[in-house]
């Protein structure tokens, strides 16, 4: 067994789970396509009982998926490969980048957007790629005068997640705060 298969008791963990948490969407389906209080939505045919059922799988199959490309998309901004992405997802690299086609960055989109401005609650950060590392920085000055960080050993995977924590800076430096 490699350490990405599951032990046949984290499978049983799994399917409960699962079950549990498919129940209150099933029941919410069922009751809405049958028009039937709770405590009756159940009294149909039973095709049309499992049919609620596999509605809600659908959209449970749904979600995973959208979950599955936010994590294929996280892992490829830490700097993993469509190699690495499809070796554990069981598949090649090239049906990595097929299945995830924006997950991982490319050198030439990180050589596109070096630095960018971003004012907030009265003062302004400077956000910074490294075009060694592609991870991004951010130096500022809050509204108070307040100069933030640039420490050199800190790298963000991404735009965003530095921006978000220059965007904590400034609001908490930010003038008339409590």
């Amino acid at each position: 067994m490699t350490s990405s298969e599951i032990t046949p008791e984290e499978q049983t963990e799994l399917d409960k789970a699962l079950y549990d948490a498919l129940h209150p969407l099933a029941s919410a389906l069922r009751s809405r396509a049958s028009g039937l209080p709770a405590d009756r939505m159940w009294e149909a045919d039973p095709v049309e009982v499992a049919l609620s059922v596999l509605a809600a799988w659908k959209a449970v199959d749904a979600e995973v998926k959208r979950l599955t490309a936010v994590a294929a998309g996280t892992a490829g901004a830490y700097g993993a490969s469509y190699e690495q992405l499809g070796a554990v997802w069981g598949i090649t690299r090239q049906g990595a980048r097929k299945k995830w086609p924006d997950a991982v960055s490319r050198p030439a989109a990180r050589a596109a957007q070096p630095s960018a401005a971003l004012e907030l609650c009265g003062g302004v950060a400077e956000l910074r790629q490294d075009p060694a590392s592609g991870g991004w920085t951010w130096t500022g000055r809050g509204a108070d005068g307040t100069h933030g960080p640039a420490d050199d050993d800190t790298r963000y995977a991404t735009k965003e997640e530095a921006a978000a924590h220059a965007g904590a800076f400034l609001k908490e430096h930010a003038l008339g705060r409590p």
